[in-house]
């Protein structure tokens, strides 16, 4: 104990010495972290990646399990353009035409391998021995009225079409375009892409004006992550209008303005430059690191600029020594509240999410250069600068006390009250909090304003389901999926999916088969089953394979040595833990209904999305833990005591609690972005507590005041730094919150709601346990400083 009271010491006249060598050689200083700055920013280099590959490490073994299934059939990013005719319906001659265009037109888009639709379905007919498999309208401008209604007719009884390219009325229709991305610079090819389709799209909604059309696919989602990381990296032009603006309503000084704003800048082009040197391409969840280290780097500034200006204004210091005096009340807090800070932002390493990984360590940087600037650029600038005040004038007697005073004194007569009360409440947001259930749909990552999301939502509602599960069901020998067994059991499979509740559509080879094989039947109905002879479904399968176009194989459905086939399931929007559950439940029934080498599990990107955020929480409650017991070690030694050291863990964790109980009763739903919130918000709290109780223990150290009246002490003396840092935080988060990115926006409306629980509980439940837990000070023969005369106003 005597060791950490050493320590304390020493910290005082660290930063006494600290700011007098500042204050001494400013330009000096000045110019060297105006260098620095410059020289990282140097190396800057900001490069956005849309993939959204980007959101799975290396490790995740369900993304390992999708690329796999992916290198036995065909890589299927796409671009599924949906076309509503105004008259409702597909088949007229006009609207076959145009759509027969669109899809001669779609497979000139860049990358293209396959391109779907109801005018190139490959439809299957025979004669005698001779198998036919034709596109279900070519040539359209040369078909009869009743020709258009044969391939209607054809066309809705397809199973391969309905629910799939052909809504169940014949009203809406997709082609979709399979993509063959080479992967070796998703900044280039997505665009490329997405910049062909749009203009091919705009130019047919130009000839042909009465369809609608809506977009969606794996390319539109890696458009939407690119353009909205984009966006959202432009929030920062309006959060630094905001904090020009706060800093200045709040310190009323614009020399403090302008060295707060020069603190900032530094900070975040430090981070931009620590991009380029560490390579990072930012993504939807790293590119608001500006936000928030403009947000954050504020705090250390404020408290520095208002504990020199109260010093000033109510103390009559001259400007050098409120400047020495502010740095020795806060270095320390400051120092202890960047450190916790970053210490919080690195959990985000401990996480399966590689761009929060990203987040974490450019602004655990950007924090850490904020404290540099902050106690270096902060302090020769305001030395440099000509700031004058004009002292407060108290008059003796005088019972006008001020806010914080009288808040402070609230506080103090009613401990006990406040405490249970406090706690009772804490208590039960901490009960509703587990009312909050985990969802994780991509397609909601967007709000409504997003077009990548209303189409969806169109696509989802009047044609298909754009979740899916995909199985790569084995056949235990090469050639084996022309077995009759394997056939009848991938058949009973298929059965068993299309009567589950969530599913819409399956694609399966044992349909190919059954058509094929009432085909070479002359179409009989009886033999629309798969085949009972396996050189018959061998033959069949051959001669299939031979009369399909270049383009449209069977390639995306079937492996090389046809050893396994390819099943996809198109299931309902449902939430994440549906989904897992719909996936196991299928595995499940594998395992129990086939032989071993047709068990499979299920993969696709809306499945690694659905089981991100439960991994991700998984793997940063562990992360957590090891913050919390870290900033626990910090505030100890920081504090000088163990006792407070760990009371200062329930002001600490309590705002999470209370900020998810309230986020249960707002929208009770939870995504990826949510899950670090504990990590990241765990060291702004600190910034609050770590002030509060730093000057609490002055009071007691230094004057002599007991537990009350340090109480009240701390209230005057840091309640208006902690309320200003306090609306800095929430005017940057409120910024951050209107991000059409969900996982940011939630990330951003939670973090407001635990900040400003942190603020009321650090000034109600904190000062409360101070007083009840609180020894009895020892007297102070000779202070530090001389008792300061307590400023009513």
């Amino acid at each position: 104990m005597n060791a950490i009271k050493r320590f304390g010491n020493k910290a005082n006249r660290f930063a006494i010495k600290w700011a007098e060598f500042v204050i001494k050689y400013k330009w000096p200083v000045l110019i060297a972290t105006i260098v620095l700055a410059f020289g990282l920013a140097s190396k800057g280099k900001m490069e956005f990646d849309g993939d959204y590959h980007v959101f799975f490490s290396k490790s995740n073994p369900e993304l390992e399990a999708f690329d796999a299934l992916q290198e036995k059939y065909t890589k299927d990013d796409n671009v599924l353009i949906v076309l509503s005719p105004k008259n409702k319906n597909i088949f007229t001659k006009e609207n076959l035409i145009a759509i027969e265009e669109l899809t001669a037109e779609s497979w000139n888009t860049p990358y293209s391998s396959r391109v779907d639709a109801i005018t190139n379905f490959q439809h299957t007919s025979a004669e005698g021995d001779d198998l036919y498999v034709d596109d279900l309208s070519y040539e359209s401008h040369l078909k009869t009225d009743e020709e258009i209604q044969e391939i209607k007719r054809k066309a809705l009884k397809e199973p391969l079409l309905v629910d799939r390219l052909l809504s169940k009325d014949g009203s809406v229709t997709a082609i979709n375009i399979t993509v063959r991305l080479p992967g070796e610079d998703s900044a280039v090819e997505i665009p490329e892409v997405t910049a062909f389709t749009r203009n091919m799209i705009s130019q047919f909604r130009e000839k042909h004006p009465d369809f609608d059309i809506h977009t969606s696919g794996l390319v539109p989602l890696n458009t939407a992550f690119f353009e909205y990381s984009q966006k959202d990296f432009m929030l920062t032009g309006i959060m630094i209008i905001i904090v020009i603006l706060t800093t200045l309503i709040l310190t009323r000084s614009i020399f403090s303005t302008i060295s707060t704003l020069l603190v900032v800048l530094f900070s975040l082009i430090s981070a931009v430059g620590f991009l380029g040197i560490t390579g990072i391409k930012l993504t939807p969840p790293s590119a608001v690191f500006p936000t928030m280290i403009l947000t954050l780097a504020v705090a250390d500034s404020i408290h520095i600029l208002i504990t020199m200006l109260q010093k000033m204004r109510k103390e009559g210091l001259s400007k050098k020594e409120a400047l020495v005096e502010s740095m020795r009340l806060n270095f320390m807090p400051v120092l202890i509240t960047s450190l916790t800070t970053v210490i919080g932002f690195l959990t985000m390493n401990f996480g399966d999410v590689p761009p929060f990984w990203d987040l974490g360590n450019i602004t655990a940087f950007g924090m850490a250069m904020a404290f540099l600037y902050s106690t270096t650029t902060l302090p020769a600038l305001m030395a440099i600068f000509p700031v004058r005040t004009k002292q407060r004038v108290v008059k003796a007697g005088s019972e006008n006390r001020g806010l914080y005073t009288r808040l402070g004194a609230y506080v103090a007569e009613n401990p006990v009250k406040l405490s249970i009360i406090s706690l009772l409440i804490i208590g039960l947001m901490a009960f509703t909090a587990t009312k909050n259930r985990f969802n994780d749909e991509f397609v909601n990552y967007f709000d409504e304003t997003v077009k990548f999301r209303t189409d969806t939502d169109y696509i989802s509602e009047n044609l298909t389901g754009i979740y899916n599960v995909e199985f790569s069901v084995g056949a235990g020998e090469s050639g084996g999926i022309n077995n009759p067994e394997y056939l009848r059991k991938l058949n009973e499979f298929e059965d068993w999916l299309n009567e589950q509740p969530e599913v819409i559509h399956v694609n399966a080879f044992s349909e190919v088969a059954r058509r094929v094989n009432r085909s070479m039947h002359g179409d009989d109905e009886a033999y629309y089953q798969v085949p009972g002879n396996r050189e018959e479904a061998a033959q069949y399968l051959l001669l299939y394979e031979l009369s399909l176009p270049f383009g449209l194989d069977l390639n995306n459905q079937i492996n090389v040595d046809k050893s396994e086939t390819r099943l996809t399931v198109t299931i309902e929007n449902v939430d994440s833990a549906s989904m897992i559950a719909f996936s196991k439940r299928a595995e499940n029934w594998l395992k129990q209904n086939t032989p071993e080498y047709m068990h499979a599990i299920g993969v696709s990107p809306t499945l690694m999305f659905s089981k991100l955020g439960f991994r991700q929480a998984d793997s940063m409650f562990k992360g957590n833990i090891i913050a919390l017991i870290l900033i626990s070690l910090v505030l100890m030694l920081a504090l000088r005591n163990f006792k407070l050291g760990l009371l200062s863990i329930i002001p600490n964790v309590t705002p999470v609690l209370v900020g998810f109980g309230l986020w249960a009763l707002y929208k009770a739903q939870i995504n990826t972005g949510m899950v670090i919130v504990f990590g990241m918000t765990l060291g702004i709290i600190v910034d609050d507590t770590v002030h509060f109780m730093s000057k609490f223990l002055r009071a007691q150290r230094e004057y002599g005041y007991d537990a009350r009246q340090a109480v009240v002490y701390a209230f005057e003396t840091v309640g208006k730094a902690l309320v200003t840092t306090t609306i800095v935080l929430i005017v940057g988060f409120a910024v951050l919150a209107q991000s059409h990115f969900a996982l940011n926006s939630y990330m951003a409306q939670i973090t407001l709601i635990i900040i400003s629980s942190a603020l009321i509980i650090d000034f109600i439940l904190l000062p409360s346990l101070l007083i009840l837990t609180a020894s009895k000070p020892k007297a102070v023969a000779t202070p530090e400083k001389v008792q300061p005369q307590v400023i009513k106003s």
